[in-house]
C-alpha cells in the first residue's frame, strides 16, 4: 500500500516538474513534493504502520526516489534557467553607445596642498624631505634637542606619553637629530608630518602637522636664515609681502626668531585674520643650538646650521582663509570641495 502510494507521488511529481513554466515554479513543486513538509516527507509519518522488518527496505525505497526526483529537478531547472535566459537576452537591449553615469573625482586635501608647496619652493633651494617615527623615543623628542627632564621647555609641548620612555612625538625636530646623527654634512632637509599635543580648540588641535627645514654648512647665519625664510614668504604668499623675525626662546636654537608676515589677506592693512595689525605670525626660526650639533656628533664649530619650523594647518589656514582648524579633521565634502586638484 504504501509502496504503491510512494510511486504514485514520484509520477506526479515528475509530471510536475516537466510541467513548470518558470524556475519558480520548479522550486514550488520541489517544496510540495520534497520539502521538510512535503508530501513524501509526510509519508514517512506511515512507517508505523509497518511491521519492523519491513521498515528498512521501505526506508531503502523511498531514499532512491528522492535521489531521482533530485536529478528530475535538477535537469528541469537547467533547461528553465537557460530558456529564461534566452528570453531576457532577447528582450533586452544594452545600448553600449550611451555615456555611462558620471563618477565622483577627488581632490587633494589642503594640508597636502600646503605641503606639496612648501616642498616644492624649498627644493629649489636644494632641500629634500625626510620622515620619522610617530612614536618617538624621550630622547629624540627632548634630550637631544637640548630640552633635559626637569626643563620648563617640556611644559609647553602637552606631551601624551606612552610610557616613561616614549612620546607621540610634539614636533618634527626629532627628525633632524635622525639626519644629523645618520647623514654627513653639508645638509639640507625637511621634516614632515603629523605631530601630537594635548590641546584642542579652534585653533588648535590634538593631531596637527608640522614641515621644519635644516641647513648644515660651513660659516651659516642668521642673514642666510633671514634671507631663506624670505624667499619661502614670498614664493608661497605672494612677491609683494614682507617679513620681519622676532627676539625668542627655543631650547634647541640660539639665537631664536619668531617669524612674521605681512597678512596676505589685507596685504599689511589690518583685518580679523592678523587681529587688524597687518602682521601673522608663521613659525620658528634660528640657528642651531651648538649642544645639538655636538649631542648628534657634529663637528662644531666647523658646521654651523640654521632650522625653522611651520604648522601646516596655520599656514594653510592663512592662505584660504580659514576659520576653524577643525574642519580640516572633519572630512565634510562641501569643505574639501573648494580645492580642486
Amino acid at each position: 500500500m504504501l509502496k504503491e502510494k510512494l510511486e504514485q507521488l514520484k509520477a506526479e511529481a515528475v509530471k510536475a516538474f516537466h510541467e513548470s513554466q518558470t524556475s519558480t515554479q520548479l522550486f514550488e513543486k520541489k517544496a510540495q513534493f520534497l520539502g521538510k513538509q512535503g508530501l513524501i516527507s509526510l509519508l514517512m509519518k506511515d512507517l508505523a504502520g509497518l511491521k519492523p522488518e519491513e521498515r528498512p527496505a521501505f526506508g531503502k525505497i523511498v531514499n532512491e526516489v528522492k535521489v531521482e526526483l533530485e536529478r528530475v529537478f535538477t535537469e528541469c531547472e537547467v533547461k528553465l534557467k537557460t530558456f529564461e535566459l534566452d528570453q531576457k537576452l532577447n528582450s533586452e537591449f544594452l545600448d553600449l553607445t550611451l555615456p555611462g553615469p558620471p563618477s565622483a573625482v577627488g581632490t587633494h586635501h589642503p594640508i597636502s596642498l600646503v605641503i606639496d608647496e612648501i616642498t616644492s619652493i624649498l627644493a629649489r633651494l636644494g632641500y629634500s624631505v625626510r620622515t620619522g617615527p610617530l612614536i618617538e623615543k624621550d630622547r629624540y623628542n627632548f634630550e637631544a634637542l637640548n630640552i633635559p627632564k626637569d626643563h620648563p621647555a617640556r611644559d609647553m609641548q602637552d606631551t601624551f606619553y606612552i610610557d616613561r620612555d616614549h612620546v607621540l612625538r610634539t614636533h618634527t625636530s626629532p627628525i633632524q637629530i635622525h639626519v644629523l646623527e645618520n647623514e654627513k654634512p653639508p645638509l639640507r632637509v625637511l621634516g614632515v608630518g603629523p605631530v601630537f599635543r594635548c590641546d584642542s580648540d579652534v585653533s588648535h588641535s590634538p593631531n596637527f602637522h608640522q614641515i621644519e627645514g635644516m641647513l648644515v654648512d660651513e660659516n651659516v647665519s642668521m642673514a642666510d636664515l633671514k634671507g631663506t625664510i624670505s624667499f619661502f614668504v614670498r614664493e608661497f604668499f605672494g612677491k609683494e609681502l614682507k617679513t620681519r623675525f622676532r627676539p625668542s626662546f627655543f631650547p634647541f636654537t640660539e639665537p631664536s626668531a619668531e617669524v612674521d608676515c605681512s597678512c596676505p589677506l589685507c596685504k599689511g592693512k589690518g583685518c580679523s585674520m592678523c587681529g587688524q595689525s597687518g602682521w601673522v605670525e608663521i613659525g620658528g626660526s634660528g640657528l642651531i643650538n651648538p649642544n645639538v650639533l655636538k649631542g648628534a656628533g657634529v663637528e662644531y664649530p666647523r658646521w654651523t646650521g640654521f632650522a625653522f619650523g611651520f604648522g601646516v594647518e596655520r599656514m594653510a589656514i592663512i592662505k584660504y582663509g580659514i576659520d576653524d582648524i577643525r574642519l580640516f579633521s572633519e572630512n565634510h565634502l562641501n569643505f574639501l570641495r573648494q580645492f580642486p586638484v
